[in-house]
């Protein structure tokens, strides 16, 4: 009996799905057990030579990254919606063939969702990964799953514009030695 291959759009909702719960499930981890009773916490995870490296600190984010758009909560649910739904329209289309770009668009889906959830029922965005390595702001899973899309999304584009480059210049080449070939023969 041979499988059916399941359709790559439909694995992509299903992780979507998947990461979206454990986004859901790390938030609700770190508002009880970093944010017990209301008075918000930081727990040392990694300490090298009595130097923090990585913390779970509670933190409440009613702006975009970095706290911009601080209190601009229509304004980033409706932007984040209009994100979300364009990617998804471009994720379910057929016009999109490549693989890296549709795992790219399934997280970044899962970011803005996971963080648009947070912001339409709390008011705001619930960060917890503190990492003291670098100077850094306060994120999440959700955080984590957007820019690992993005940078994806943005490697696979320029990887592409090099192939178009390459493309272009071998058919100018191509070209000059014919040209030339023709100038001699007038």
């Amino acid at each position: 009996m041979k499988l059916k291959k399941t359709p790559v759009r439909l694995i992509c909702l299903l992780s979507i799905v998947a990461l979206i719960g454990i986004d859901r499930l790390t938030k609700w981890l770190a508002v009880l057990h970093l944010n017990p009773d209301g008075v918000p916490k930081s727990i040392n995870v990694i300490r090298i030579n009595g130097a923090d490296i990585l913390n779970l600190t509670y933190c409440e984010n009613t702006g975009a990254a970095f706290s911009i758009l601080a209190g601009q909560r229509l304004f980033l649910i409706l932007a984040t919606g209009l994100l979300i739904t364009g990617a998804l329209i471009f994720l379910l289309s057929d016009r999109m063939k490549n693989k890296w770009l549709l795992a790219a668009l399934t997280l970044i889906i899962t970011g803005g969702t996971g963080n648009l959830i947070d912001r339409v029922f709390d008011g705001y965005v619930v960060d917890f990964i503190d990492v003291h390595i670098i100077n850094f702001a306060i994120f999440n899973f959700a955080d984590i799953c957007a820019v690992s899309g993005a940078l994806i999304f943005l490697f696979v584009m320029l990887q592409e514009e090099i192939k178009n480059m390459k493309l272009k210049k071998q058919s100018r080449d191509a070209a000059l030695p014919e040209a030339a070939e023709a100038n001699e023969n007038e």
